[in-house]
């Protein structure tokens, strides 16, 4: 079975657990706090991905770093995660239990590439656009590529809007390469 597999369904024991405590919220927060740690450090992620090194020691270190700053439920989960033998799937069933949050609370992330920093004006607009077109909160995630010239491309889900200069002159390119021949 896959990890994501696996970290799909531990997530949803996760969620359907802090529904019944009224805590999805407070998970939703101990997530993102365990996954921003994971990626300032790599080394506990590996870590808690190796199977050589010993339960104990892995909920130790889980004790050391997180108790006191997460709710006691959710560092339960990560102490029956590892003593099951499950510390490889930890990361991705965080990232999946905020996803399932996110569709439970109607959140949609949206992405957008742009040649230069976008305005605030311009991010809201673009956040209230999407809003108004798919309904929900939207989490606007900017970035700065200029290889796109000009327009910027957004990317909302599996759906993508290219207005940039660089992907006008591709398609002009392949217009011209068409009539060429």
């Amino acid at each position: 079975m896959s990890e994501l597999t696996v970290g799909s369904r531990y997530a949803k024991s996760l969620i359907d657990l802090a529904q019944e405590q009224n805590i999805v919220d407070v998970i939703k927060a101990d997530m993102d706090l365990f996954l921003n740690t994971l990626k300032a450090s790599p080394e506990l992620k590996a870590v808690l991905s190796n199977p050589i090194i010993a339960h104990t020691k892995k909920v130790k270190i889980l004790d050391e770093v997180f108790l006191g700053k997460v709710n006691k439920a959710t560092i339960a989960f990560f102490k029956l995660m590892i003593n099951k033998g499950r510390g490889e799937v930890l990361y991705t069933t965080a990232y999946e239990y905020i996803n399932l949050y996110n569709i439970k609370k109607h959140i949609t992330k949206a992405k957008v590439s742009s040649a230069t920093e976008l305005s605030a004006a311009n991010k809201q607009t673009i956040t209230a656009e999407v809003q108004k077109a798919i309904g929900g909160t939207v989490i606007l995630e900017t970035k700065v590529d200029p290889s796109l010239i000009g327009g910027f491309v957004l990317t909302v889900g599996d759906r993508q809007v290219d207005t940039s200069i660089a992907a006008s002159l591709r398609k002009l390119k392949k217009e011209f390469a068409g009539q060429a021949v």
